[in-house]
């Protein structure tokens, strides 16, 4: 697993607007406030419901919470499951959005 910080991310996504993103939040975290891709609360990942993302094993992705810490759980998690290109976002949406 990788780390990338909300500012070196907002960079990538300036530069490659395809990349992956996955928001391990809850639905009204999200609803509050988001950068858009894949939605799968940490729950559902942590009780193995991640047939929606299965085909992404061998992608690139970017993982985010509102911190990093659900995230970075995340990140584990689907390590251990086989996905093979994860990053974690650092500070998560609290440190975006104070950016």
């Amino acid at each position: 697993m990788k780390h990338i910080s909300v500012a070196a991310l907002k960079e990538q996504l300036e530069a490659r607007p395809d990349l992956i993103l996955l928001d391990v939040r809850e639905p009204d975290e999200r609803n509050a406030f988001n950068i858009g891709g894949h939605f799968l609360p940490l729950g559902n990942i942590l009780s193995f419901q991640i047939d929606e993302i299965d085909d992404l094993k061998s992608k690139e992705i970017y993982v985010y919470c509102h911190s990093g810490r659900r995230s970075l759980q995340a990140c584990t998690f689907l390590e251990q499951a086989g996905f093979e290109d994860l990053t974690n976002v650092d500070g998560g949406m609290k440190a975006w959005q104070e950016m």
